[in-house]
């Protein structure tokens, strides 16, 4: 079962296009409230290595203009193998301070994520259904 903090399952090819990933990962997945882009700075300069954020207004995620500049995706993959990412919460869902912390499901085997899945969501909540993002990696709630 899975528990309030393991909502987000997140199946993503963290190499985009490179198809020599071979390993799935689980990764934390933060949620901040309108700071993620200065928590995952911060975070950069603790474990080094690369950040890449997009905002809503990047992938018209939104239809609120008060969203365009949040972080609708960040991660940072650092030289030592440390990898997590995090998003600002969307205004039309409730965030909660305490259980802002998720795990990310990636890799570029479907089959395996997707029964990865399955296992994991066994009785839990869905709430999205698992499919592309605009992105193009598979996402899920």
């Amino acid at each position: 079962m899975l528990s309030n903090s393991l909502k987000l399952v997140q199946l993503s090819s963290i190499l985009k296009g490179d198809k020599t990933m071979k390993k799935t990962l689980l990764n934390p997945y933060l949620s901040f409230k309108d700071n993620a882009k200065e928590a995952m700075e911060f975070y950069q300069t603790v474990f080094g290595g690369k950040l890449e954020s997009h905002t809503f207004k990047e992938y018209h995620a939104s239809q609120d203009p008060s969203e365009d500049d949040k972080i609708m995706h960040s991660m940072i993959e650092a030289d030592n193998g440390i990898q997590f990412m995090a998003a600002d919460t969307p205004n039309a869902m409730e965030y909660k301070p305490g259980t802002n912390i998720s795990m990310s499901l990636s890799g570029d085997n479907e089959e395996e994520l997707s029964e990865y899945y399955e296992k994991l969501a066994e009785g839990g909540n869905k709430t999205l259904p698992l499919e592309k993002a605009p992105w193009g990696d598979k996402l899920t709630v």
